[in-house]
């Protein structure tokens, strides 16, 4: 660490001390929390391969708060929202973050957050017992999009201040906004850049940040690391920078935009997509980033999920459920989840999710799944001609074998724009799944037909 910039840190964290009373913006131990819940490794939900098609008729929905049953594989759901949960905007819509990946559960499983079309965060008591969802608070506090829950501190939410971008941290039961690093003590940005996709590590030491004017047009991928301070990557000139490992740039990745980021969560790579030719692997402490390029060996396709040190993502060749896993460090040894996949049927499109990840990456990564070729008329059963279609799953990871296990219907027709598609994140101990659905748009009207947050059940 050069002086100058020693000595801009050292001010910075007497300034936080003295005039905001919160901890120094750099600190050697995050905080420590209380046990997390034990965390499921497997499943004894259904696991074969049977075409369910749709039920006729809807299953029985009542208001926000009301717990009920899937109709044909039996998991406890709940819905969260509905048109009245914003009084101040009637016939609201809202919906779980654009990215599966983000961490929108806290470490028990006791607090969750959904989205209000528009932007406004909405947090959630929850007791998983009873699948009982409490509206707590939409507090306002000027982040950008996404915002994450810690790993490891309960009542702890991470996000990116709106103007010059800063690290900050929000305590849902003091309500107390802290500053955590301002990367103005590391970078100079535009006046138009701003940041997003805040992602943290499973230990807290680690946050990542996306800097520029718009998502597809950011540049830079900026990570802080709570001893060692900032490191940066930018993706348009290549260069790499910071206060710790080596500096200079990055070869044999051509330039490109930030479309999305998100950090491992041992924190030893970032997984970068933009550009259109498939997601960069950078290995943070050096300068190596890799292509993972769509083509085969590599066949980086379609949305990904990343754990501690493995990559999951579809192949998008020959059957939609030909999933992959691979070493971040060694992209071109993939192995495959799922065996002995049939012809390829209609296709569908998946979010996964892996908040649920161990450091052996060998949890459970769940998904939801959604067909372009379901119908877009009210209350019509949705498009299902192989198993998994329209549905919620977990993929096992230990090795053991290539189970899928089937949670419920979506009853999603992702026929109302991006928001309406059945994004889902799974809770840290891997119980619970929440989801966005239009209810084969049965949910009234708003700005086209409506779309609500549920929550189901993972056992």
């Amino acid at each position: 660490m050069t002086g100058r910039n020693g000595l801009a840190s050292i001010c910075l964290a007497l300034f936080v001390f003295v005039f905001m009373r919160v901890p120094p913006a750099r600190t050697t131990e995050p905080p420590s929390s209380p046990e997390k819940p034990v965390t499921l490794t497997s499943y004894s939900a259904r696991t074969d391969r049977r075409v369910e098609k749709y039920p006729d008729t809807l299953p029985p929905l009542g208001p926000a708060g009301s717990v009920f049953t899937d109709p044909t594989f039996g998991s406890r759901m709940a819905r969260v929202t509905d048109a009245a949960t914003d009084p101040r905007k009637p016939g609201q819509s809202f919906h779980t973050p654009s990215s599966a990946q983000a961490n929108i559960w806290n470490s028990t499983s006791t607090k969750f957050y959904v989205v209000e079309m528009g932007g406004r965060l909405l947090l959630y008591d929850f007791d998983g017992s009873k699948m009982a969802a409490r509206f707590s608070e939409a507090p306002e506090l000027g982040w950008r999009p996404e915002v994450e829950f810690s790993y490891r501190q309960p009542n702890i939410l991470y996000g990116l201040s709106g103007g010059y971008p800063t690290f900050e941290q929000y305590d849902v039961v003091t309500r107390k906004v802290a500053t955590l690093h301002n990367p103005k003590d590391c970078l100079k940005l535009s006046s138009d850049d701003h940041g997003a996709d805040i992602s943290t590590t499973a230990d807290d030491r680690r946050f990542m940040g996306v800097f520029g004017p718009r998502q597809g047009d950011n540049y830079i991928t900026y990570v802080y690391d709570r001893d060692k301070g900032c490191r940066w990557f930018n993706t348009k000139t290549g260069e790499v920078g910071g206060q710790w490992g080596p500096q200079g740039k990055i070869s044999g990745v051509e330039s490109f935009t930030i479309h999305d980021a998100r950090i491992s969560k041992g924190g030893d790579f970032v997984v970068i997509t933009g550009g259109g030719e498939g997601p960069v692997v950078w290995e943070v402490a050096t300068l190596n980033a890799v292509l993972c390029t769509r083509q085969n060996p590599m066949a980086c396709g379609g949305h990904h999920a990343i754990g501690y040190s493995l990559m999951v993502n579809p192949t998008g060749m020959k059957h939609p459920m030909e999933i992959l896993a691979r070493p971040l460090n060694h992209l071109e040894k993939t192995s495959q989840l799922i065996a002995e996949l049939p012809d390829h049927g209609v296709w569908f499109d998946k979010h996964f999710s892996w908040n649920n990840a161990d450091p052996q990456d060998s949890n459970p990564v769940c998904l939801s799944t959604y067909t372009p070729a379901n119908p877009s008329t009210e209350k019509t059963p949705l498009t299902v001609d192989q198993p998994w279609v329209n549905e919620i799953d977990c993929i096992e990871m230990d090795g053991k074998g290539s189970q899928v296990w089937r949670f419920a219907h979506t009853y999603s027709t992702a026929k109302n724009g991006f928001w309406s598609t059945p994004r889902g994140n799974v809770s840290q101990d891997g119980r619970f799944f929440a989801f966005t659905s239009d209810w084969e748009n049965s949910l009234g009207r708003g700005q086209g037909y409506r779309h609500d947050v549920f929550v189901v059940e993972l056992k």
